[in-house]
Protein backbone atom coordinates (compact mmCIF):
# COMPACT_ATOMS: atom_id res chain seq x y z
CA UNK A 1 0.00 0.00 0.00
CA UNK A 2 2.93 2.29 0.64
CA UNK A 3 3.99 2.00 -3.00
CA UNK A 4 0.79 3.71 -4.11
CA UNK A 5 1.32 6.50 -1.59
CA UNK A 6 4.83 7.06 -2.95
CA UNK A 7 3.48 7.11 -6.51
CA UNK A 8 0.88 9.69 -5.52
CA UNK A 9 3.44 11.91 -3.80
CA UNK A 10 5.65 11.71 -6.87
CA UNK A 11 2.67 12.74 -8.98
CA UNK A 12 2.11 15.77 -6.73
CA UNK A 13 5.74 16.78 -7.17
CA UNK A 14 6.06 16.13 -10.91
CA UNK A 15 2.62 16.93 -12.30
CA UNK A 16 1.17 19.41 -9.85
CA UNK A 17 4.47 21.04 -8.86
CA UNK A 18 3.48 21.25 -5.20
CA UNK A 19 5.94 22.59 -2.63
CA UNK A 20 7.99 20.15 -0.57
CA UNK A 21 6.25 21.24 2.64
CA UNK A 22 2.84 20.55 1.11
CA UNK A 23 3.93 17.12 -0.07
CA UNK A 24 5.29 16.38 3.41
CA UNK A 25 1.87 17.23 4.86
CA UNK A 26 0.22 14.84 2.39
CA UNK A 27 2.64 12.13 3.46
CA UNK A 28 1.82 12.62 7.14
CA UNK A 29 -1.93 12.53 6.48
CA UNK A 30 -1.82 9.47 4.24
CA UNK A 31 0.57 7.55 6.48
CA UNK A 32 -1.86 7.99 9.36
CA UNK A 33 -4.77 6.87 7.18
CA UNK A 34 -2.80 3.86 5.95
CA UNK A 35 -2.02 2.82 9.53
CA UNK A 36 -5.69 3.21 10.44
CA UNK A 37 -7.10 1.05 7.64
CA UNK A 38 -4.31 -1.51 8.06
CA UNK A 39 -5.39 -1.92 11.67
CA UNK A 40 -8.85 -2.71 10.27
CA UNK A 41 -7.30 -5.58 8.26
CA UNK A 42 -7.37 -3.78 4.90
CA UNK A 43 -4.46 -5.17 2.90
CA UNK A 44 -5.09 -3.44 -0.43
CA UNK A 45 -6.51 -0.04 -1.29
CA UNK A 46 -9.35 -1.71 -3.16
CA UNK A 47 -10.41 -3.23 0.19
CA UNK A 48 -11.08 0.22 1.70
CA UNK A 49 -14.77 1.06 1.89
CA UNK A 50 -16.99 4.07 2.42
CA UNK A 51 -17.46 2.94 6.04
CA UNK A 52 -13.69 2.93 6.58
CA UNK A 53 -13.53 6.59 5.56
CA UNK A 54 -16.34 7.51 7.96
CA UNK A 55 -14.65 5.53 10.73
CA UNK A 56 -11.40 7.42 10.11
CA UNK A 57 -13.20 10.76 10.39
CA UNK A 58 -14.80 9.64 13.66
CA UNK A 59 -11.41 8.45 14.90
CA UNK A 60 -9.91 11.91 14.31
CA UNK A 61 -12.80 13.72 15.99
CA UNK A 62 -12.75 11.45 19.03
CA UNK A 63 -9.11 12.34 19.51
CA UNK A 64 -10.03 16.03 19.41
CA UNK A 65 -8.08 16.96 16.31
CA UNK A 66 -8.78 20.52 15.18
CA UNK A 67 -11.51 20.81 12.56
CA UNK A 68 -8.97 22.21 10.11
CA UNK A 69 -6.75 19.14 10.62
CA UNK A 70 -9.67 16.74 10.09
CA UNK A 71 -10.67 18.62 6.93
CA UNK A 72 -7.12 18.55 5.61
CA UNK A 73 -6.69 14.83 6.20
CA UNK A 74 -10.02 13.99 4.60
CA UNK A 75 -9.08 16.18 1.62
CA UNK A 76 -5.77 14.31 1.32
CA UNK A 77 -7.56 10.95 1.35
CA UNK A 78 -10.08 12.14 -1.25
CA UNK A 79 -7.30 13.37 -3.54
CA UNK A 80 -5.43 10.11 -3.07
CA UNK A 81 -8.40 7.95 -4.02
CA UNK A 82 -9.16 10.14 -7.03
CA UNK A 83 -5.60 9.42 -8.15
CA UNK A 84 -5.97 5.67 -7.49
CA UNK A 85 -9.23 5.61 -9.46
CA UNK A 86 -7.69 7.40 -12.44
CA UNK A 87 -4.72 5.03 -12.30
CA UNK A 88 -6.96 1.95 -12.28
CA UNK A 89 -5.66 0.79 -8.89
CA UNK A 90 -9.18 0.80 -7.42
CA UNK A 91 -12.40 0.17 -9.39
CA UNK A 92 -14.37 2.88 -7.62
CA UNK A 93 -13.75 5.82 -5.29
CA UNK A 94 -14.99 5.13 -1.72
CA UNK A 95 -14.70 8.84 -0.86
CA UNK A 96 -17.03 10.01 -3.61
CA UNK A 97 -20.06 10.36 -1.32
CA UNK A 98 -18.03 11.76 1.58
CA UNK A 99 -18.69 15.44 2.24
CA UNK A 100 -15.74 17.57 3.25
CA UNK A 101 -15.98 18.43 6.97
CA UNK A 102 -16.84 21.96 7.93
CA UNK A 103 -13.95 23.96 9.31
CA UNK A 104 -14.35 26.24 12.29
CA UNK A 105 -12.94 29.61 11.41
CA UNK A 106 -9.97 30.09 13.70
CA UNK A 107 -8.74 33.64 13.36
CA UNK A 108 -4.96 33.98 13.03
CA UNK A 109 -3.29 35.57 16.02
CA UNK A 110 -1.83 39.00 15.39
CA UNK A 111 0.32 41.07 17.70
CA UNK A 112 -0.56 44.62 18.64
CA UNK A 113 1.64 47.36 17.16
CA UNK A 114 3.24 47.86 20.58
CA UNK A 115 4.05 44.14 20.83
CA UNK A 116 5.58 44.20 17.35
CA UNK A 117 7.79 47.12 18.34
CA UNK A 118 8.95 45.29 21.46
CA UNK A 119 9.63 42.07 19.54
CA UNK A 120 11.63 43.84 16.84
CA UNK A 121 13.79 45.67 19.38
CA UNK A 122 14.37 42.67 21.64
CA UNK A 123 17.30 41.05 19.73
CA UNK A 124 19.54 44.10 20.06
CA UNK A 125 19.46 44.10 23.86
CA UNK A 126 22.48 41.78 23.54
CA UNK A 127 23.75 42.21 19.95
CA UNK A 128 25.52 38.95 19.17
CA UNK A 129 25.90 37.90 15.50
CA UNK A 130 22.95 35.54 15.93
CA UNK A 131 20.70 38.20 17.43
CA UNK A 132 21.67 40.75 14.77
CA UNK A 133 20.57 38.10 12.26
CA UNK A 134 17.34 37.66 14.23
CA UNK A 135 16.70 41.40 14.10
CA UNK A 136 17.09 41.37 10.31
CA UNK A 137 14.78 38.38 9.91
CA UNK A 138 12.04 39.80 12.12
CA UNK A 139 12.21 43.23 10.48
CA UNK A 140 12.04 41.66 7.01
CA UNK A 141 9.09 39.45 7.93
CA UNK A 142 7.09 42.35 9.30
CA UNK A 143 8.05 44.68 6.45
CA UNK A 144 6.91 42.25 3.74
CA UNK A 145 4.48 39.74 5.24
CA UNK A 146 6.34 36.89 3.55
CA UNK A 147 6.01 33.31 4.74
CA UNK A 148 8.70 31.84 6.98
CA UNK A 149 9.39 29.18 4.32
CA UNK A 150 10.03 32.02 1.85
CA UNK A 151 12.26 33.83 4.33
CA UNK A 152 14.60 30.90 5.02
CA UNK A 153 14.80 30.11 1.28
CA UNK A 154 16.19 33.56 0.45
CA UNK A 155 19.65 33.85 -1.09
CA UNK A 156 21.98 36.84 -1.02
CA UNK A 157 21.09 37.58 -4.64
CA UNK A 158 17.41 37.96 -3.72
CA UNK A 159 17.84 41.21 -1.83
CA UNK A 160 18.52 44.62 -3.36
CA UNK A 161 19.23 47.03 -0.53
CA UNK A 162 19.83 49.94 -2.93
CA UNK A 163 16.36 49.67 -4.44
CA UNK A 164 14.87 48.42 -1.18
CA UNK A 165 13.35 45.22 -2.57
CA UNK A 166 13.40 41.49 -1.92
CA UNK A 167 12.60 38.75 -4.41
CA UNK A 168 10.87 35.73 -2.88
CA UNK A 169 9.52 32.53 -4.36
CA UNK A 170 6.21 31.40 -2.91
CA UNK A 171 3.83 28.51 -3.39
CA UNK A 172 3.73 26.92 -6.84
CA UNK A 173 7.00 28.74 -7.63
CA UNK A 174 5.24 32.11 -7.89
CA UNK A 175 7.76 34.95 -7.63
CA UNK A 176 7.01 38.24 -5.87
CA UNK A 177 9.26 41.29 -5.67
CA UNK A 178 8.36 43.12 -2.49
CA UNK A 179 9.30 46.57 -1.18
CA UNK A 180 11.11 46.72 2.16
CA UNK A 181 11.12 49.70 4.47
CA UNK A 182 14.05 51.65 5.87
CA UNK A 183 14.06 49.81 9.19
CA UNK A 184 14.38 46.45 7.44
CA UNK A 185 17.05 47.76 5.05
CA UNK A 186 19.11 49.07 7.97
CA UNK A 187 18.82 45.77 9.84
CA UNK A 188 19.78 43.78 6.74
CA UNK A 189 22.78 46.03 6.07
CA UNK A 190 24.04 45.51 9.61
CA UNK A 191 23.60 41.75 9.30
CA UNK A 192 25.10 41.38 5.81
CA UNK A 193 28.02 43.73 6.43
CA UNK A 194 29.12 42.21 9.72
CA UNK A 195 27.28 39.32 11.34
CA UNK A 196 26.71 37.04 8.35
CA UNK A 197 30.44 36.64 7.67
CA UNK A 198 31.00 35.71 11.32
CA UNK A 199 28.32 33.01 11.13
CA UNK A 200 29.67 31.76 7.80
CA UNK A 201 33.01 30.87 9.43
CA UNK A 202 31.37 27.79 10.91
CA UNK A 203 30.93 26.24 7.46
CA UNK A 204 33.84 25.25 5.21
CA UNK A 205 31.56 25.14 2.14
CA UNK A 206 30.44 28.59 0.92
CA UNK A 207 26.69 29.14 0.73
CA UNK A 208 24.55 31.80 -0.93
CA UNK A 209 21.87 31.44 1.75
CA UNK A 210 20.93 34.80 3.23
CA UNK A 211 20.19 33.67 6.78
CA UNK A 212 22.69 31.29 8.39
CA UNK A 213 22.62 29.28 11.59
CA UNK A 214 25.51 29.09 14.07
CA UNK A 215 27.12 26.36 11.92
CA UNK A 216 27.18 28.62 8.88
CA UNK A 217 24.46 26.68 7.07
CA UNK A 218 21.04 27.79 5.86
CA UNK A 219 18.65 28.39 8.72
CA UNK A 220 15.62 26.08 8.65
CA UNK A 221 11.95 26.74 9.41
CA UNK A 222 12.34 24.71 12.59
CA UNK A 223 15.36 26.79 13.54
CA UNK A 224 13.39 29.99 13.05
CA UNK A 225 10.51 28.64 15.15
CA UNK A 226 12.89 27.92 18.03
CA UNK A 227 14.28 31.45 17.78
CA UNK A 228 10.80 33.00 17.82
CA UNK A 229 9.81 30.78 20.74
CA UNK A 230 12.76 32.12 22.73
CA UNK A 231 11.77 35.75 22.12
CA UNK A 232 8.11 35.02 22.89
CA UNK A 233 9.18 33.58 26.25
CA UNK A 234 11.29 36.68 26.96
CA UNK A 235 8.22 38.83 26.28
CA UNK A 236 5.85 36.58 28.22
CA UNK A 237 3.66 36.01 25.16
CA UNK A 238 3.41 32.22 25.36
CA UNK A 239 3.49 30.18 22.18
CA UNK A 240 3.56 32.15 18.93
CA UNK A 241 3.14 30.60 15.50
CA UNK A 242 5.99 31.19 13.04
CA UNK A 243 3.56 33.24 10.92
CA UNK A 244 2.66 35.72 13.67
CA UNK A 245 4.47 38.61 11.95
CA UNK A 246 2.84 37.74 8.61
CA UNK A 247 -0.56 37.91 10.29
CA UNK A 248 0.35 41.14 12.09
CA UNK A 249 1.57 42.69 8.83
CA UNK A 250 -1.76 41.95 7.12
CA UNK A 251 -3.91 43.20 10.00
CA UNK A 252 -1.94 46.41 10.47
CA UNK A 253 -2.03 47.10 6.72
CA UNK A 254 -5.80 46.73 6.63
CA UNK A 255 -6.18 48.85 9.77
CA UNK A 256 -4.24 51.57 7.96
CA UNK A 257 -6.73 51.50 5.07
CA UNK A 258 -4.75 49.39 2.60
CA UNK A 259 -6.67 47.88 -0.30
CA UNK A 260 -7.57 44.22 0.25
CA UNK A 261 -6.40 43.26 -3.25
CA UNK A 262 -3.04 44.94 -2.68
CA UNK A 263 -2.56 43.03 0.57
CA UNK A 264 -3.51 39.83 -1.27
CA UNK A 265 -0.74 40.46 -3.80
CA UNK A 266 1.82 41.22 -1.12
CA UNK A 267 0.97 38.06 0.80
CA UNK A 268 0.99 35.93 -2.34
CA UNK A 269 -2.54 34.57 -1.84
CA UNK A 270 -4.09 33.09 -4.97
CA UNK A 271 -7.60 33.66 -3.62
CA UNK A 272 -8.98 36.86 -2.13
CA UNK A 273 -11.04 34.77 0.31
CA UNK A 274 -7.83 33.71 2.05
CA UNK A 275 -6.92 37.35 2.63
CA UNK A 276 -10.42 38.29 3.77
CA UNK A 277 -10.02 36.41 7.04
CA UNK A 278 -7.79 39.27 8.21
CA UNK A 279 -10.69 41.69 7.89
CA UNK A 280 -12.35 39.91 10.82
CA UNK A 281 -9.34 40.64 13.01
CA UNK A 282 -9.22 44.12 11.51
CA UNK A 283 -12.80 44.87 12.57
CA UNK A 284 -12.33 43.27 15.98
CA UNK A 285 -9.34 45.48 16.77
CA UNK A 286 -10.43 48.68 15.01
CA UNK A 287 -10.76 50.51 18.31
CA UNK A 288 -7.00 50.30 18.79
CA UNK A 289 -5.19 53.26 17.20
CA UNK A 290 -2.52 52.46 14.63
CA UNK A 291 0.93 53.39 15.85
CA UNK A 292 2.56 56.39 14.25
CA UNK A 293 6.21 55.44 14.69
CA UNK A 294 8.51 55.63 11.63
CA UNK A 295 8.42 51.88 11.00
CA UNK A 296 4.63 51.87 10.66
CA UNK A 297 4.63 55.00 8.52
CA UNK A 298 7.12 53.45 6.13
CA UNK A 299 5.25 50.15 5.81
CA UNK A 300 1.90 51.75 5.27
CA UNK A 301 3.41 54.36 3.00
CA UNK A 302 4.65 51.63 0.67
CA UNK A 303 1.27 49.97 0.40
CA UNK A 304 -0.55 53.25 -0.13
CA UNK A 305 1.86 54.35 -2.83
CA UNK A 306 1.81 51.01 -4.63
CA UNK A 307 1.59 47.40 -3.57
CA UNK A 308 4.23 45.70 -5.64
CA UNK A 309 7.49 46.64 -7.26
CA UNK A 310 7.38 45.25 -10.82
CA UNK A 311 10.00 42.63 -11.48
CA UNK A 312 12.59 43.58 -14.05
CA UNK A 313 12.40 41.62 -17.32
Amino acid sequence: MNDQIEAFLQYLADERNLAANTIAAYRTDLDQFCDFVSARSRREWCDVSHDDILAFMLYLRERRYASSTVARRVAAVKSFFAFLTRSGVVPHDPTKRIDSPKVDRDLPRALTPHQVDELLELPLRSPTPERIRDKAMLELLYATGMRVSELVALNMTDIDLVRGTVRCTGKNSRVRVLPINESAVTALEEYCDNSRSQLARGNDAPTDALFLNHRGKRLTRQGFWLILKQYAEEMGLGDLTPHVLRHSFAVHMLNAGADLRAVQELLGHTSISTTQIYTYINHASSAQPLRSEPRATEVNGVINEQALVPEEK
